[in-house]
């Protein structure tokens, strides 16, 4: 460890830090959950990310999500892959510029030991969350919904469902004009992250994954 990561994890548990070297996330989507989400485990410690998205920084992005005015047009996975160099050097990121299908789930992110979900639509939720489990049946998901809006930061929640992880409010429906936000939409993506921390350190603990 060289003398710049020594000092960045200065702080940290000498046990969660070692768990979080050794541990492989993937993060389905660098949107508002994902972006944040991935900085958040970088600059938290864990050794390497997967990430998957098939889009395009837009402008309307720039509200939520954790990308640049200069970055406007350019790939998502790639944007995001050069700011976490940037800010979290010491994370390994593996960047697909793919859409995530049920058939490739396998090949993208069998590597990985958890899952965070973080797709806009419900049915690419449900078909990453299934394919997930039918493939990995013993290594957790991380998912969100509800996270629209401002305020209501009791109704946030964490639910377990198996090695299923649901954040967020559980609102399953958007009222017209209440539109994802910045604060709202970075306390669910590190409602995922924190939970991910969380399990990544138990689960090496544990016997090896499967």
């Amino acid at each position: 460890m060289d003398k710049l990561q020594e000092q960045i994890f200065a702080r940290h548990d000498k046990a969660v830090l070692a768990a979080l070297r050794a541990s492989t996330v993937a993060v389905a989507g660098a949107g508002g959950l994902g972006s944040n989400a991935a900085v958040s485990l970088a600059r938290a410690g864990v050794g390497r990310l997967i990430i998957a998205d098939f889009d395009r920084v837009e402008p309307s992005n720039l509200n939520r999500q954790q990308f640049e005015v200069r970055q406007i047009g350019l790939r998502k996975v790639k944007a995001l892959a050069a700011n976490l160099k940037r800010q979290a050097p010491y994370t390994a990121v593996r960047a697909h510029d793919v859409r995530v299908t049920a058939a490739n789930v396998g090949e993208l992110f069998g590597g990985a030991d958890l899952l965070i979900e973080a797709f806009d639509r419900a049915d690419q939720k449900a078909m990453l969350i299934s394919a997930w489990l039918k493939l990995f049946p013993s290594r957790p998901v991380i998912s969100a919904s509800g996270l629209a809006g401002c305020g209501g930061n009791a109704r946030l929640k964490t639910r377990r469902i198996g090695r299923l992880y649901v954040c967020g409010d559980g609102t399953s429906e958007v009222p017209p004009g209440l539109s994802p936000m910045a604060p709202r939409v970075a306390l669910v993506a590190n409602m995922q992250a924190n939970l991910a921390v969380e399990l990544l350190v138990k689960l090496k603990k544990e016997k090896p994954r499967r």
